[in-house]
């Protein structure tokens, strides 16, 4: 992947040690699966191919995640592949209450100050992912359709020439 270079605004753009570009970082709210279904402040951060939750103290070092230390083991990705869709539930107070549904079904509920977005920055992310996505299956489908036009010619004159009864 290209190295940071400058963004619409004109900052360099952040980028994780694995090469995958930062849109968004900050601290949201995940409501536990426990039984008191507690809030839970975690580091977000936004991805191009998904979202990683991170326990608010590796706030400066989100490159630890899959391996290394102990609370590297914690990192939790959400990868869009998997996501299905963002639900924005209510606005109420200063928060923003939204789901995130993931395709076997399991919702993880979240929560924001309404001023930062989150739900619909990682909803757009998710929607730009998927468009992505199905742009690279139908270009692989045409190459796959395009070789077998190509093999064609020569499969088609072996059944074209006469046979001898």
């Amino acid at each position: 992947m290209p190295p940071a270079h400058p963004s619409v605004c004109g900052a360099p753009e952040k980028m994780l040690e694995n090469g995958r570009k930062v849109f968004k970082e900050g601290l949201l709210e995940k409501r536990s699966d426990g039984l008191l279904q507690l809030w839970k402040k975690k580091l977000c951060v936004l991805t191009d191919d998904g979202v990683l939750l991170l326990p608010p103290k590796q706030h400066d070092h989100p490159q630890l995640q899959h391996g290394g230390g102990g609370d590297a083991a914690r990192v939790k990705e959400l990868h869009f592949a998997n996501m299905k869709t963002v639900d924005c539930v209510e606005r109420k107070g200063k928060y923003v209450y939204f789901t995130v549904v993931m395709t076997e079904g399991k919702e993880i509920d979240f929560r924001c100050p309404q001023d930062e977005g989150w739900n619909a920055e990682i909803t757009l992310q998710m929607v730009q992912y998927k468009n992505r996505q199905a742009i690279l299956a139908v270009k692989s489908t045409r190459q796959k359709q395009q070789l077998l036009v190509v093999q064609m010619p020569g499969q088609k004159s072996v059944r074209s020439a006469p046979s001898v009864a």
